[in-house]
C-alpha cells in the first residue's frame, strides 16, 4: 500500500497522520507505532468475528430503533465487503498490543467505518455519517466484544479442526480392518511382552482420538455461553433493552452456531472457559504425539530397528546418506504438538492474570488459542493423508519378533506356574531359541499341546490358555 501520502486525523490525545490510502484511523496508527513487536498479524478468524459481532450489532440496533436504516445498511455493507474476503491487508495491529485488545477492537471499528462512508462519497477519516464508536461500536465495549469474538472465532476453528479428526479416525479404523490378521509382539517398559494384533493397535488409536475430540466438544459447550451486551464491566450500561438477545439470535443465524446469553460480568472477569477449552485441546496434542512417536518406533530401521511398520516416503530423509528415508510426517506432528503444549501454558498463565472486572490478556489468548486450533488442525489433516492412509505394517518383521518374545511364557503360567514358567523363558533366552521351541526341544508340551497354548492369536484375547480345555474346570476364578 503507498504510504507516502498523508491524511490528519485526530483522536482524544491530539492528531495523528495517517497513510492517506489506510482505511484504518487514529487510533489503529497509533497501535502501529507502540506495538512493532512480532511483525504478525491478526488471524483472519478472529477479524471475521469481531465484524460478524459489528454486523449483527448494526442490524439489532436497526430493529430496537437506536440506529437509523441508513447507517444499517452502510455498516451492513461494509462488513460483507469484508466477510467477503476484502481488505485483509487493513487489519494490522501485532497480536501484542494494548490490553484487552481495544486496539485490534479499533482497526476493525474504524475500517468499517471509512468503508461506510467511502461508499457514500466521504472520504477516508471523516467518520461521517458513520463514526467509528458512535456507530460502528453503538452499545459495545471492547471488554465484551473481544471475549465473544474469541469464543467465536475459536468454535468456528473447532468445526475445522473436528472434520480434520473425523478423517484421521476414519484412516484409523480402516487401517484397523485391513491389518487385524497381522499379529505382532506388544511392548511395555519398551520391553518384549505379549502378542497383540494390529487391529487392536489401530482401533485403540482410533477410540484415542475419537476421546480427544469429544472432551474438546465438551469444554467447547461453554463457550457457546457469551458476554456480548455486558458493555465495559458486564453491567450492561449504554445497551437498550432486548438489544442483547436480538444481536445473540442474529450472530447464531450468522454463524450457525447455537449461541446462548452467558452471564456478562462473569464472561468479562475470566477467561477460564477458554482455559478449559484449550486444556482438552492440550490432551488432545499429548494423545496424538503419543501416536506419532509409536509409528516413529514402529518404523525404527528397516535394516537395523524392529521394522513393524512401513510408512510413505514423502522425502529424501538425508543431505549426505543415499537412499535415507525418516519418518517425516510423525516428526512433524511430533513438534506440532510440543508447540500447542507451550501456547495452552500460555493461555493457562494468561487467564490467570485477570484482575477484579477485566481480564487484560485477552489478544495474547485469541492469537495463541487460534494458533493452536490451526495447528492442530493443519497436522492432523497432513498425518492422516501423507501418513496414516499409506501406511503398511509389515507382516513379515511381525512375525519374525513375536515368536521371539519371551513374554509367551506367560501362556505358560497356567500349566507350570509363575516360577517354573520364568524359568523356561530364561532358559530358552539363554540358548536363543524362541519358547515355543525350547518347549518342544526339552518335552514340556506335545506339538498339540503348544499349537493350543502358545496359539498366537488366542494370546490376543482374553481367555486362559491351558490344554486340554478340561483342566479350565479346576482353576480358581
Amino acid at each position: 500500500m503507498e504510504t507516502s501520502a498523508i491524511r490528519i486525523e485526530r483522536d482524544s490525545l491530539g492528531e495523528v497522520a495517517v497513510p492517506a490510502a489506510a482505511y484504518w484511523g487514529a487510533q489503529t496508527q497509533r497501535a502501529i507505532e507502540n506495538y512493532p513487536i512480532s511483525g504478525l498479524r491478526p488471524h483472519w478468524g478472529y477479524v471475521t468475528a469481531v465484524v460478524w459481532i459489528k454486523r449483527c450489532a448494526a442490524l439489532s440496533h436497526g430493529r430496537t430503533g437506536r440506529l437509523d436504516p441508513d447507517r444499517v445498511q452502510a455498516i451492513v455493507a461494509a462488513c460483507d465487503e469484508v466477510l467477503a474476503g476484502r481488505w485483509q491487508d487493513q487489519f494490522v495491529v501485532d497480536p501484542f498490543q494494548s490490553g484487552a485488545g481495544t486496539s485490534h477492537h479499533m482497526n476493525v471499528n474504524e475500517v468499517l467505518a471509512n468503508l461506510a462512508n467511502e461508499a457514500k462519497g466521504v472520504s477516508r477519516g471523516s467518520y461521517h455519517p458513520v463514526h467509528p464508536n458512535d456507530h460502528v461500536n453503538m452499545g459495545q465495549s471492547t471488554n465484551d466484544v473481544i471475549p465473544t469474538a474469541i469464543r467465536l472465532s475459536a468454535l468456528s476453528s473447532l468445526k475445522v479442526l473436528d472434520a480434520e479428526m473425523a478423517g484421521l479416525c476414519d484412516a484409523l479404523r480402516a487401517q484397523a480392518v485391513t491389518s487385524d490378521h497381522i499379529i505382532k509382539v506388544g511392548r511395555t517398559h519398551l520391553q518384549d511382552a505379549l502378542p497383540i494384533r494390529f487391529g487392536q493397535v489401530f482401533t485403540a488409536w482410533a477410540s484415542a482420538m475419537e476421546r480427544s475430540i469429544r472432551r474438546v466438544k465438551r469444554e467447547a459447550d461453554d463457550l457457546l455461553d457469551i458476554p456480548l451486551g455486558g458493555s465495559a464491566i458486564g453491567t450492561g450500561v449504554n445497551v437498550e433493552s432486548g438489544w442483547t438477545q436480538s444481536v445473540i439470535e442474529e450472530l447464531s443465524r450468522i454463524t450457525h452456531l447455537d449461541l446462548r446469553a452467558g452471564e456478562p460480568i462473569l464472561g468479562t472477569q475470566s477467561q477460564a472457559d477458554v482455559a478449559a477449552f484449550s486444556g482438552a485441546l492440550r490432551i488432545l496434542a499429548i494423545e496424538l504425539s503419543r501416536i506419532a512417536s509409536d509409528l516413529r518406533l514402529l518404523a525404527m530401521g528397516p535394516c537395523t530397528g524392529i521394522h513393524e511398520v512401513d510408512l510413505p516416503a514423502v522425502q529424501p530423509g538425508s543431505s549426505i546418506m543415499p537412499g535415507k528415508v525418516n519418518p517425516s510426517i510423525p516428526e512433524m506432528v511430533n513438534q506440532v504438538c510440543l508447540q500447542v503444549i507451550g501456547l495452552d501454558s500460555t493461555i493457562a498463565a494468561a487467564a490467570g492474570q485477570a484482575q477484579l472486572e477485566l481480564n487484560v490478556m485477552m489478544p495474547l489468548i485469541a492469537h495463541d488459542l487460534l494458533t493452536l486450533l490451526g495447528l492442530l488442525a493443519n497436522a492432523v489433516r497432513s498425518f492422516t493423508s501423507r501418513c496414516v492412509v499409506g501406511l503398511r505394517p509389515n507382516a513379515e518383521s511381525c512375525a519374525f519378533w513375536v515368536e521371539r518374545s519371551g513374554a509367551l511364557a506367560t501362556a505358560l503360567v497356567p500349566r507350570f506356574g509363575y516360577a517354573r514358567s520364568a524359568q523356561i523363558a530364561q532358559q530358552a533366552l539363554a540358548q536363543g531359541v524362541t519358547i515355543r521351541q525350547w518347549v518342544h526341544q526339552e518335552g514340556l508340551l506335545t506339538d498339540a499341546e503348544a499349537s493350543v497354548i502358545l496359539d498366537l492369536r488366542r494370546l490376543t484375547e482374553p481367555g486362559v490358555p491351558c490344554y486340554p480345555q478340561e483342566k479350565l474346570d479346576g482353576l480358581a476364578p
